[in-house]
This record gives C-alpha cells, sequence and structure tokens, in this order.
C-alpha cells in the first residue's frame, strides 16, 4: 500500500497549469506592439481579434494576426502565441477560424470567447484537428449563461483551460466590477475547472495605475486557486508574477509538511504535525501544489514514502 503522499507525489498536478501564470493580451489591430509583447516576460501573450479590434478593421487584424503567427517561431524558454478569436456563433469567428484552417497558421493556443455551450469549443476543435500542430482550445466564460453551462463547458472534449472575462459578466449580470460582485463567478469557474482537471486563468485588472490593487487581486487569484491571470499592459506582470510565485516562508512551510509526511511514511504512518498542527493527506497536497507552483518537484520518491501494508 502506498501512502497519500507517494500517491500525490506520482500523479501529475489537477488541475493542469498552462505554460505559467502571466498572460498579456495585445489588439490585433496593433502589430507594431507584437514583439514588444512576445518579449514582455509573459508566458503566454494572447493576440485580440475581438474586442479590441473594431468591426471595419476586423480583416486588417486578421491578416497582420496570421501573418505574425505564420512567422513565429518559439524560442526555448520563450512564451506561448495564442490568439482570441471572434465569437464562433458570429460571421467573423467563423471567418477566424476558417482562415486558420485554410493558411494552416495555428497559434499555440485558440481562445473562444462568450463561450456559453460545450458546441462552441467543440466546432473549433474539429477545425483545429487538421493542423499539423492542433493548439490548445480554451474556453473564455464571460457572461451568467456561460458560468451556468460550466458543467458542460469544461468537459468538451478537446478543451484545454478556461479564463474569466469579469467586464463582460458584469455589464450583463447587471452588477458592479468588483471583487466581491466577482467571488461567486470565480469560484464557479475554479471549481468547474478542477473538476475536470483543467486550469482556470483569471480576468485582467483594468485600473492600470493602481499596482496595489492589481496585487489583492492577483492574490484573490491564487487564493480562489487561478492558474494564473491575463495583464492589460506590460508593467502589470511582474506584480501577478510575484502574487503566484510562493514567498520563502510559504515555500519552507510546504518543504516542512513534506518533510514530516516521509517521515510518518517511513514510519508506516499517515498523520503526522508540524508546530502542532495535524498534517494529514489533504495538507499533503496542498504543500505539493506550492512546491509546484515554485516550479520544484519535491524532494521525495514513490520508495521513499512507501507505507508498508
Amino acid at each position: 500500500m502506498h501512502s497519500p503522499l507517494d500517491r500525490a507525489n506520482s500523479a501529475p498536478p489537477v488541475p493542469a497549469r498552462p505554460s505559467g501564470p502571466t498572460w498579456l493580451v495585445t489588439p490585433g489591430i496593433a502589430p507594431a506592439r507584437f514583439g514588444t509583447a512576445v518579449g514582455s516576460g509573459a508566458e503566454v501573450v494572447l493576440l485580440d481579434l475581438e474586442d479590441s479590434v473594431p468591426a471595419e478593421s476586423k480583416a486588417n487584424a486578421r491578416a497582420a494576426v496570421l501573418a505574425f503567427a505564420g512567422a513565429w517561431t518559439r524560442r526555448s524558454g520563450g512564451p506561448l502565441l495564442g490568439v482570441r478569436i471572434n465569437a464562433v456563433d458570429g460571421t467573423e469567428g467563423l471567418r477566424d477560424v476558417a482562415a486558420m484552417g485554410e493558411k494552416g497558421l495555428w497559434p499555440d493556443l485558440v481562445v473562444v470567447p462568450k463561450v456559453e455551450s460545450g458546441r462552441e469549443i467543440e466546432a473549433v476543435v474539429q477545425v483545429a484537428r487538421g493542423a499539423q500542430a492542433p493548439p490548445k482550445v480554451w474556453a473564455l466564460i464571460e457572461s451568467p449563461r456561460g458560468v451556468v453551462g460550466l458543467p458542460g463547458i469544461v468537459h468538451a472534449p478537446g478543451l484545454a483551460g478556461v479564463l474569466f472575462g469579469a467586464a463582460d459578466y458584469a455589464a450583463a449580470a447587471g452588477c458592479q466590477l468588483t471583487s466581491r460582485a466577482m467571488w461567486y463567478p470565480r469560484a464557479q469557474l475554479v471549481t468547474a475547472a478542477a473538476a475536470a482537471g483543467i486550469p482556470a486563468v483569471d480576468s485582467p485588472f483594468f485600473s492600470l495605475d493602481d499596482q496595489d490593487g492589481l496585487r489583492r487581486d492577483a492574490m484573490e487569484a491564487v487564493e480562489l486557486g487561478f492558474a494564473g491571470k491575463v495583464a492589460v499592459h506590460p508593467h502589470q506582470l511582474s506584480v501577478i508574477a510575484q502574487a503566484f510565485a510562493p514567498s520563502p516562508c510559504e515555500l519552507a512551510a510546504a518543504r516542512a509538511v513534506l518533510d514530516a509526511a516521509t517521515l510518518a511514511a517511513k514510519a508506516g504512518g499517515a498523520i503526522t504535525t508540524v508546530d502542532g498542527v495535524m498534517v494529514g493527506p489533504p495538507l499533503v497536497e496542498a504543500a505539493l501544489a506550492v512546491v509546484r507552483r515554485a516550479g520544484h518537484r519535491p524532494a521525495v520518491t514513490t520508495t521513499s514514502v512507501t507505507k508498508a501494508s
């Protein structure tokens, strides 16, 4: 029989993380910014064909984004390149997907906006299957109907992850764009994503000059269980990265839990204490999550924590 620590250490993290917590969205109508975005340090760069592009500029933005995607070669350690297409229940979204398929110019990931059912994801996944390297397809949830429909959306075949769109959600729900008003939909999104074993990424914080507000909002995202957060300006990236990285004290505490659990497993037990606090399987799982957030695997092995049968 294996200890809880053994099972947790040998299993992949759930929900799976994207490449990193920092996402940067850039208007698809501004190709001069594309190079700056990919050099910003963001782990995912998202070129936007939807909200930031006026109707009369959709075709030009599509051409610019696909040209950049075609010339893009990801360097080792470089960001993933994503594209937020238009909603697939409209003409422009269908044109976006058709152009990618016809030209074979797929980014690393495609974000589908205003998703309210799994059918919208399935449609994009079906077209993307013809790509030499099919992109990861993400759903952007930004309406009350999308939140209510999460159980069906997160289990759509081929879905890689979900993002939250707070501004559109607030407008559709008739609520304020405040932290407290967003607690419920954010928690629903994280819960549904965790149940499906996929990551959830939080909405941008739109006040560009409020770094303290951004820090609080990013820390809330960490507490809720989000795997990352979208930035709307490069100067937001460092705050987001700091929020999602465990502090030295948090990391040390997590390692102490793992060390204690390893010793307990060697002695044939699954429960131990650390600094007077009882530590069982749930706290071991939490400690493992902290270590993974720091980018390190725990210093335990499947042989060192095998519980005697």
